[in-house]
């Protein structure tokens, strides 16, 4: 499966951001889709993964009550709308695709987007 992030930006702290990561292909609704980030320097960490049938999510905890994930597989596409954003919320955010069950380590995905720049500013 190909993976295509956007909706990264320029936001204010305090401010939204809703990302997008579509997936080609006929079997993309059986993957468990999970959002990545990377700032400057930092390892790349687990932010949120949901699963194939959208019924469990998963939140790291600094993103908890700020950031959704949901997912839409009529239209191949998984979103992640992130309020209240924070200046340490400004990282590179990838997508990431994998079979059977969602976890949180990036070893465990073996699909990945090119990535959108998210930028908060103070």
């Amino acid at each position: 499966v190909q993976l295509q992030a956007s909706g990264g930006g320029l936001v204010q702290a305090g401010g939204s951001l809703r990302l997008s990561c579509a997936a080609s292909g006929r079997t993309a609704s059986t993957y468990v889709m999970g959002w990545f980030r990377q700032a400057p320097g930092k390892e790349r960490d687990f932010v949120s993964a949901i699963s194939q049938s959208d019924r469990f999510t998963s939140y790291r905890d600094s993103v908890k009550g700020r950031f959704t994930i949901s997912r839409d597989n009529a239209k191949n596409t998984v979103y992640l709308q992130m309020n209240s954003l924070k200046p340490e919320d400004t990282a590179v955010y990838y997508c990431a695709a994998k079979r059977s069950i969602a976890t949180m380590s990036s070893d465990d995905y073996d699909f990945w987007g090119q990535g959108t720049q998210v930028t908060v500013s103070n």
